[in-house]
């Protein structure tokens, strides 16, 4: 489910999850793992990656549908608590996107400290919305740090996907690349921050992500239960049955 790549001081986390890349519990517990574990056995930087043309298709929704509320919350705790780990880590952290990147999958690389994305027909964004969820304060903090209030709020009340281009204008993603290229765009963007003295570095940017660190600071301090309360709204419950029946029928 998840690949481990070592290049040199930077470890590589690479979502190994056929088809899409899609986020359930265990995956999410694998991945916060990796995300603690790296810094801590001296990895100096991080690389987030995906299977060229999907980054990742965000919640695994069939998954969760018909679960009891305990297995949906224990669900939705873990993958805050993987967007603090990534909030919070003590090192930086490079999304590498290789390709569609919808909701969760989305979430994740806003939570990162640069985003590099395939270029093309490839599509970026929080479309919640779109699904039946509303997106919590505590997400749409990482995407207006990113592009900005105004631009968070029409991308988000939308559940607006983009194309790689639009996201690169819009200030979503950071640079764009081939598809085969963008782990390795990644890689060059860290060893050149890397490069830079340690102490400073590390201390300018924990001041400049310290909003961001702040909020995460207690995973059970988010409102949780309220957006466990929206899963199960009637409404919402109707549009995620009508996406796991078209799933199906592909």
């Amino acid at each position: 489910m998840l690949n481990r790549i070592t290049h040199d001081t930077i470890v590589e986390l690479q979502l190994a999850r056929p088809p899409v890349n899609a986020l359930n519990l265990e995956l999410l517990r694998s991945l916060r793992a990796a995300l603690e574990e790296a810094p801590a056995t001296g990895a100096r930087g991080i690389v987030l990656s995906g299977a060229p043309g999907m980054f990742s298709a965000g919640v695994d929704v069939p998954a969760l549908m018909g679960r009891e509320r305990s297995e949906v919350r224990a669900f939705w705790r873990e993958f805050f608590a993987v967007c603090a780990a990534l909030a919070r880590s003590p090192v930086p952290v490079v999304a590498a996107i290789t390709g569609h990147s919808p909701a969760g999958g989305a979430v994740l690389s806003l939570f990162c400290d640069y985003r590099v994305m395939a270029e093309g027909p490839f599509k970026i964004g929080l479309n919640e919305v779109q699904v039946g969820l509303s997106v919590p304060t505590c997400i749409q903090l990482a995407l207006r740090r990113v592009v900005g209030t105004y631009r968070a709020e029409r991308l988000l009340v939308a559940g607006a996907m983009i194309e790689s281009s639009q996201a690169l204008a819009c200030g979503m993603v950071d640079e764009l690349t081939g598809v085969d290229q963008v782990t390795t765009r990644a890689l060059h963007w860290l060893r050149e921050l890397l490069a830079l003295p340690a102490h400073a570095m590390l201390a300018t940017r924990a001041l400049a992500r310290a909003d961001l660190a702040d909020a995460y600071a207690d995973v059970d301090a988010l409102p949780l239960d309220a957006f466990v309360d929206g899963f199960f709204h009637p409404q919402t419950q109707v549009v995620l049955q009508g996406l796991v029946d078209r799933l199906r029928k592909k």
